[in-house]
């Protein structure tokens, strides 16, 4: 028995943000520059009273009008923006899609990685036995944790959610996964305030980084060098050890599909592990950094370029806040 991705369908909010509205709010800010460089042009936020959930719920439906919601009997839900401290959202979730009640449901905190995690846990509960359809969900609204006058991360983030069908299969189309986990550089990606070590501070002083952004403890603050180093220095011999653990040479997959977190990054990345541009896919100009969501956003965008039903090879590579990585092999066509 195998595993294979049936589908992927994603939503983003109504609430369009392009690089012209930023430049009003911020006019010192060279935003054709940063468009040229990190290669995003629109980002898209929830509303004031919209979530996660409303988005992840969207996705899910969007999926779900494809295949019998009937057939599904494992939910996994990755977020870092959960509806609530407890329960789990995945709990939530399976009753507001009307999914059966004897199917097993969970979220798990990762960012950028979270969807490879996701992929590989779909594989092993499938092959395992457990169950044979899993719905593996991915929601993040980082816009409600980015101070108003960080321009930076407000530029760079957006918001979005992804629904993913992974079901059993004669042949395996999911290979072999491979992760990384560094907690020493926690603190390069983080939220200080809010959870169980410090409670939320209304008092919270104002502090700056990298050119003039502003941030307290209560909200997200990214050290944007580090994070670059630490994925350049990871990243290209992980892909190669990924490469060796499914037995396939760097020229055999089709496609190469990373966290999407800038183009300037994935440029580099690409030239570091010396894949071909044409099978090094960037499509983050209308979106941004989803985060977890990136991933399958990719791909669904990739599938539809394809020109026949033929099955593709496709590298996978997530990284990011943890600090966490993830890599692996699986195979898609146009149909997802």
């Amino acid at each position: 028995m195998g595993a294979e991705i049936k589908g992927i369908e994603y939503v983003l909010p109504a609430n369009k943000v392009n690089n012209e509205d930023l430049a009003k709010k911020f006019p010192e800010y060279d935003f054709a520059k940063f468009e040229d460089k990190v290669g995003i042009k629109n980002r898209y936020w929830v509303d004031e009273g919209q979530t996660a959930l409303d988005l992840a719920f969207d996705a899910c439906q969007k999926l779900l009008n494809k295949y019998n919601k009937e057939d599904i009997d494992y939910l996994i839900y990755c977020t870092q923006s959960p509806e609530y401290f407890l329960p789990t959202t995945a709990c939530i979730l399976q009753d507001k899609l009307g999914l059966n009640k004897n199917i097993g449901s969970f979220d798990y905190n990762l960012g950028c990685s979270g969807y490879v995690y996701g992929v590989s846990l779909a594989k092993a509960l499938i092959e395992s036995g457990q169950c044979s359809n899993v719905l593996l969900v991915t929601s993040e609204t980082y816009s409600k944790y980015i101070h108003p006058e960080d321009k930076s991360n407000l530029a760079i983030f957006g918001d979005g959610a992804t629904a993913t069908l992974i079901s059993n299969s004669d042949t395996e189309k999911i290979g072999s996964f491979m992760f990384g986990t560094d907690g020493g550089g926690a603190e390069k990606l983080i939220i200080k305030n809010g959870a169980g070590k410090n409670k939320f501070n209304s008092c919270s002083p104002q502090l700056t980084y990298g050119s003039d952004n502003i941030y307290t403890d209560n909200h997200l603050y990214m050290n944007g060098p580090e994070i670059f180093n630490f994925t350049a220095e990871n990243i290209p011999n992980f892909t190669d050890e990924v490469l060796k653990k499914n037995n396939i040479l760097k020229e055999d997959p089709d496609f190469y599909v990373f966290h999407q977190a800038n183009s300037f990054m994935l440029e580099f990345l690409r030239k570091r592990i010396k894949v071909d541009k044409e099978k090094f896919y960037i499509n983050l100009e209308d979106s941004g950094n989803t985060v977890s969501n990136t991933i399958p956003i990719a791909l669904k965008r990739l599938s539809g370029s394809f020109t026949d039903n033929s099955d593709k090879k496709v590298v996978i590579v997530g990284f990011g806040v943890g600090l966490s990585w993830a890599g692996g092999l699986i195979t898609i066509n146009k149909n997802i």
